[in-house]
This record gives structure tokens, sequence and C-alpha cells, in this order.
């Protein structure tokens, strides 16, 4: 390589690095989004909420990681919930209907922590059948129904305030049926009261938008682990504030820009 040659990449070494300077001055110093007063705690809500994915230019980044170092996972489509309603479904093949009547239960979820592994729900349906009468007035037994079993809800990752819902918060969408754990929290999210839900493309990520929807908290965070976990990376401002909130220092967390 002559020594042009070495002076150009030399100097094309130089601008990247003070590029890269630049940016990251750019992004220290980006204004945080304007606060939100927290919503009240309750188990059901009424939230603002958006939509991210892996591949969108401010997450590439991390790949498909969440904050906690796990794979970030898509919720299981969308259900429409149907407990305790009555159908009537013909079950055998002669011309008579039983009624059925369907309902499904989900294992209580355990507490969320970073020691123990996480454990699988597992997902029963009880399927009752219900006597029947004829127009002749006779009546026939009961027929047998056999319950067919289903694989476990896959539970989605979603990134929030952890000063609002700590980490390892789980709900439910109402309008959906579909259920999210919090595993994340972004710049975007600091003293709002959004939760961002990961999608596994960009198609379904701009195909949810912004939509406000009715939650149920199924499981609260502990705030102190959020805490814990949260004091060792009070470099980024974002990140700071969620610490002053989750210390009941609300006004100091309103007041960082």
């Amino acid at each position: 390589m002559t020594h042009a040659e070495l002076r150009s990449l030399a100097l094309a070494v130089l601008a990247v690095f003070i590029a890269i300077i630049l940016l990251s001055g750019c992004e220290t110093g980006r204004a945080l989004p304007p606060y939100e007063l927290p919503v009240a705690k309750s188990e059901f809500q009424h939230v603002r909420t958006t939509a991210y994915t892996h591949t969108e230019a401010d997450h590439r980044a991390f790949s498909n990681r969440n904050a906690l170092g796990g794979e970030l996972h898509a919720a299981s489509p969308a259900i429409h919930r149907a407990e305790n309603v009555r159908q009537a479904r013909a079950i055998s093949d002669s011309d008579e209907t039983d009624t059925i009547n369907i309902s499904s239960s989900n294992a209580k979820l355990e507490k969320f922590s970073l020691d123990k592994p996480k454990k699988g729900t597992r997902v029963t349906t009880t399927v009752t059948t219900a006597r029947v009468t004829k127009t002749t007035a006779t009546t026939r037994g009961a027929k047998r129904a056999v319950a067919v079993s289903k694989s476990p809800q896959q539970i989605g990752s979603a990134a929030a305030d952890w000063s609002r819902w700590p980490m390892g918060t789980t709900f439910r969408l109402l309008s959906t049926g579909q259920m999210y754990r919090v595993e994340d929290y972004g710049w975007a999210l600091s003293g709002r009261n959004t939760i961002d839900l990961y999608m596994s493309n960009q198609r379904d990520m701009n195909a949810w938008g912004a939509r406000q929807e009715p939650i149920q908290v199924l499981h609260w965070g502990d705030p102190q682990e959020s805490l814990q976990f949260l004091r060792g990376h009070q470099d980024y401002k974002h990140i700071k504030r969620m610490v002053l909130e989750l210390q009941g220092r609300d006004q100091e967390a309103a007041a960082l820009q």
C-alpha cells in the first residue's frame, strides 16, 4: 500500500471516529419525552400501546434481546375469548344436538424472578354436556364429549417505564386475549404511560400502530428488583428518570429533561 493510500485510509478512519463522537453527543443531548403523571395502579387499566420490533433502526444494536439479556418473544395470535359461552354443536352422526358449555382456565402465574427459570402455564379445558329434549317429549342421555388439550399461550415481550410497570409485570390485552410480560424499556417510554408491545416483524408492528387499550394486570413485578437492576445504568437519562420515580422522587423525575 502506497503512502497516499495509507494517508487516505487514516483520514477515512478519523472521519468515522469523529462521526461516532458527534452522533453519541447528539444521543446524550437528546431531550427526554414530556413527563406524564403515572396512571393509578389497579388490576384494570386503560393505557396507550405502541409496537416495536428488533429490526428497527434504534433496536438493531440489541438484536432480538431484551434489557434483561433474554430473547424477545412475540405473543400468541389474538384469540376471541369465549369463556362460559353456551354453544350448540353436533357431537355425533345423528341428527341430535347437545349443548356444550366451554370454559378455559389458566394455571396461576408464579412470581417473576431473575433467579428462577420460567415455568410454562398449563391450560385446562373443561367440557360438559347438557341433556336435551326431543320434540317427541322423550329424553335421551347426554353424549360424552372429549376435551381437546391446547398448547400453552406464548407470553409476548413488552417494554415500559419500570417505575409504572416494574419488570416482570404480566398483563392481558382485553381486546385480543394476548398476554405480555414487561422485559424491556426505552428512551421514548421514560416518564410515559405507554406500553410498547414486541412484534416479530415490521408488518405486524405497523399494523398495530398506536392504540388506547384496556388491560388486565395479572401479576405485578417487584419495584425493588427493578430499582436494583437499573441503579447501575444511570448514565442514561431515561434510566435515571425511572430510578428517581422508583425512589419516590417524582418531582425530580418530572424536572429531568
